[in-house]
């Protein structure tokens, strides 16, 4: 395994990091603990996690993924061994906040993150986690309308004035990092604005600063690459890399129609859509075919691809079975080539961002 500094803090994270959305709904607690086992055996440092996951969120399963690490920090006694990340939920306008999260403090415009909801989000996956601190807190997706969850051109609403100021939400974050219960804070879902005000703040307040911002990157999605990635390299606020898979679809599991038994798209068909579009059916099925021509397995391949990029502090990887876990871990061991990179970019080039 391979190691890199989260931000400007003295954490060494594993590139690849364990991302749990799958715990409580695709998987069981015995199989969450057999991942999580897996994943430090192969030397993972590093596990993701939110309050709303499992996904696809439900009143049902709030927080089944935070409890379920929980019981396993519990019984494997190794909490100063792991580095934690987990994140708040918010109301964004058109997210899925102001509509499905409803059960999470009376959801809507009431889920924010304002001084009494951080509180009360830190404090409830504290005990689900059974630990007294979280070592990477991020906010999952911006209060403020911006372009995410499959839009991709920004529309200005005039109306769109309703969310905390950054200056409060960071004075927020500053007194639970003084309190101890969190070490670090992140973004999510974020775009260059909120990157580069953030960092601004922190900086002009003496607040703290924002060390990573998780985003979605694939090989049909490299959004990311246009601007965010610049920002990411010059001021140290690096990329933690979800959907490298693209929902699993470029693992090729779903070609030909397939529908694997437990899988996302098999159990919310009509859920993710920005993932299954035609031109990114194409794509895909070229990135594929390209990982057989150098006889890697396709999502080995396609991680590896995701771990490469300078601006990756760790690719979040996520998996429903031992043997995914095992295909996406071993691309940490691949090297790609010129060729190959070559290859991707002539892909790319043809078919930018089909999937976004």
């Amino acid at each position: 395994m391979k190691y890199k500094k989260l931000g400007v803090t003295d954490l060494e994270v594993s590139a690849i990091c364990l991302g749990t959305m799958t715990f409580g709904e695709q998987n069981s607690q015995s199989e969450g603990f057999e991942q999580m086992n897996y994943a430090v055996e192969r030397g993972i440092n590093f596990f993701d996690t939110a309050e709303m996951y499992p996904a696809y969120p439900k009143k049902e399963t709030y927080g089944k993924s935070e409890e379920i690490i929980g019981n396993w920090l519990k019984t494997k006694k190794n909490r100063n061994k792991i580095i934690l990340a987990s994140k708040i939920a918010s109301g964004h306008p058109k997210g899925i906040g102001a509509t499905e999260l409803s059960w999470i403090r009376k959801g809507g415009k009431n889920l924010c993150f304002d001084k009494d909801n951080i509180n009360k989000a830190v404090d409830d996956s504290l005990k689900r986690l059974q630990t007294d601190y979280i070592d990477l807190y991020q906010l999952h997706w911006p209060e403020r309308n911006v372009a995410v969850f499959g839009q991709l051109d920004f529309k200005y609403d005039p109306s769109d004035t309703e969310w905390t100021p950054i200056e409060e939400v960071l004075e927020n974050l500053d007194q639970l990092v003084k309190s101890g219960k969190i070490r670090y804070v992140g973004l999510s879902n974020e775009t260059p604005w909120g990157i580069i005000n953030f960092l601004q703040v922190a900086r002009e307040r003496k607040l703290p600063r924002m060390m990573s911002v998780q985003n979605g990157y694939n090989l049909v999605n490299r959004v990311f690459d246009i601007a965010n990635s610049e920002v990411s390299i010059r001021e140290k606020c690096g990329l933690l890399a979800y959907s490298p898979l693209a929902g699993g679809r470029l693992s090729g599991k779903y070609m030909a129609g397939k529908k694997p038994k437990n899988s996302r798209y098999t159990l919310w068909p009509t859920r993710f859509s920005r993932h299954h579009t035609a031109r990114g059916e194409s794509a895909i099925t070229k990135y594929v075919d390209l990982a057989k021509k150098y006889n890697i397995k396709p999502s080995t391949f396609a991680n590896a691809f995701v771990n490469d990029r300078p601006f990756v502090i760790s690719n979040i990887i996520g998996a429903t079975s031992i043997r995914q876990l095992e295909e996406d871990i071993n691309s940490i061991d691949i090297t790609l080539t010129e060729e190959m990179l070559k290859d991707i970019e002539d892909i790319h080039l043809s078919d930018p961002n089909p999937c976004v």
